[in-house]
């Protein structure tokens, strides 16, 4: 097993080389530093002395690859790309355009994040699963068809609705928990419960037809009716085989949410004013701060192949015969 998971994470590092260089390109290459002065200027007509001095005072001036007039190692070194794309392997991100530390913003930011998006994960893998399976054990009545009628109007909601809807109803006229705002400590639980049902429930109709359809499949398999065959309940075969065969699937979709964890969710935290990775993010793309969206983009790359990593691990552990191929 030691083996398989080096092997995967030697197959991740250039995976995040080319993440990183593409960042590169995009950032440097495609939207040049004088694009980039320009916007942040704000001006139509600027004059080139004013782009200079930006490019200047935020270390855009000097040669994207190689420096031909520095000296020895400094040719190298005293680059665009050494200076803020190598790095953020490290994971030293410098500093926005603005000044401020980005790793320090990112370490502050990121427990609002995790404080939100945890619990949402947590509450609503158990209820989309519960009600899957719900729906699977009576399969073919009328309540299967309700489930499935249910889902299928909770999915053709916008998520913008649930947020204000919720907002409006429970914040507002019933007055139970604050409308926005996020406090230290466990004062801050109550500016949490609300994204986090509007999260959950917002997530019910995709995440219970998706769990279903697993389940489904799983149910229809031979190792299912031998179950039966010997005499387990439709309740026992569901809980002690297909919930475990079915895994694996399940994974699969909780990786997509992993980087979710640490960056954010970006309509939840503008909406209800959390100091999260998410409003930090729409934040550095309102004001055009170039150094942080770099950052994040890098950053929510990593997490996403760090979850794949994960995903692999947990299929060697649920399945043995992964770890041969």
């Amino acid at each position: 097993m030691i083996h398989y998971i080096i092997r995967r994470f030697l197959y991740a590092l250039p995976l995040l080389m080319g993440i990183n260089i593409l960042t590169f390109v995009l950032f440097f290459i495609v939207n040049s530093p004088d694009d980039m002065a320009r916007m942040q200027l704000g001006q139509k007509h600027v004059t080139e002395q004013s782009i200079n001095n930006w490019k200047q005072q935020h270390g855009y001036d000097l040669p994207l690859l190689w420096n031909a007039e520095a000296p020895d190692q400094e040719k190298i070194t005293r680059t665009i790309f050494y200076q803020k794309s190598v790095g953020l392997f490290l994971f030293r991100f410098g500093v926005s355009d603005s000044g401020r530390n980005i790793g320090a913003d990112i370490r502050e930011r990121m427990w609002p994040s995790l404080a939100l998006a945890l619990p949402t994960l947590c509450v609503g893998l158990i209820v989309d699963i519960s009600f899957a399976l719900l729906m699977v054990l009576f399969r073919g009545t009328y309540m299967e068809r309700t489930g499935i009628v249910i889902c299928v109007i909770l999915m053709s909601i916008s998520s913008l609705f649930y947020i204000i809807g919720g907002q409006f109803l429970i914040a507002k006229l019933v007055k139970i928990v604050p409308i926005s705002g996020y406090d230290d400590g466990l004062a801050a639980i109550k500016f949490l419960i609300l994204p986090v049902l509007i999260g959950v429930f917002s997530g019910i109709g995709s995440g219970a037809r998706w769990y279903r359809t697993v389940f489904l499949e799983e149910v229809e398999k031979d190792y299912v009716r031998t179950a039966r065959a010997k005499g387990l309940t439709e309740t026992q075969a569901l809980f002690r085989h297909v919930l475990p065969n079915a895994m694996i699937p399940i994974l699969t979709g909780v990786v997509v949410i992993l980087p979710l964890l640490f960056m954010g969710s970006l309509i939840m935290e503008s909406f209800f004013s959390i100091p999260g990775l998410g409003s930090y993010t729409i934040d550095a793309i309102n004001s055009q701060d170039f150094a942080i969206v770099r950052a994040m983009v890098f950053l929510g790359s990593v997490l996403y192949v760090f979850g794949l990593l994960l995903t692999d691990i947990s299929y060697t552990l649920l399945d043995p015969r992964v770890r041969l191929s």
